[in-house]
């Protein structure tokens, strides 16, 4: 289900304290992820249990937060990445609310010190 028209999704992959509202994810976004809270750009963050997700954006008349609790199962949080936040393709955003893991086999380099 598409809840809103995207091209990406800057997801955030440190566990975030759900305490959170809209500012204090303004200030993760501003002071960790570096980022310009004015630009209209689509943050995805979720708690330690991995099993609540809050997106984060600024529509065209001011901030907004959607927040979604998974009952019985945990999402395929991205963790194993070398960078905090890693940005999703719309597709890519889709898959992650539907259960599936966002992140696809890494691509062989194949060089003449390979070993192969």
């Amino acid at each position: 289900m598409i809840i809103w028209n995207i091209d990406s999704v800057l997801l955030y992959r440190q566990p975030v304290d759900f305490r959170k509202s809209i500012n204090g994810l303004a200030a993760i976004v501003e002071q960790e992820i570096a980022a310009s809270a004015m630009t209209g750009k689509v943050f995805a963050f979720c708690n330690k249990n991995k099993d609540k997700l809050k997106v984060w954006y600024l529509d065209k008349t001011g901030f907004a937060l959607w927040h979604k609790r998974l009952e019985k199962d945990k999402l395929k949080w991205p963790d194993k990445e070398a960078d905090d936040v890693v940005t999703l393709t719309a597709e890519q955003w889709q898959w992650l609310l539907s259960g599936l893991s966002v992140i696809a086999h890494k691509p062989l380099n194949y060089g003449y010190n390979s070993g192969f």
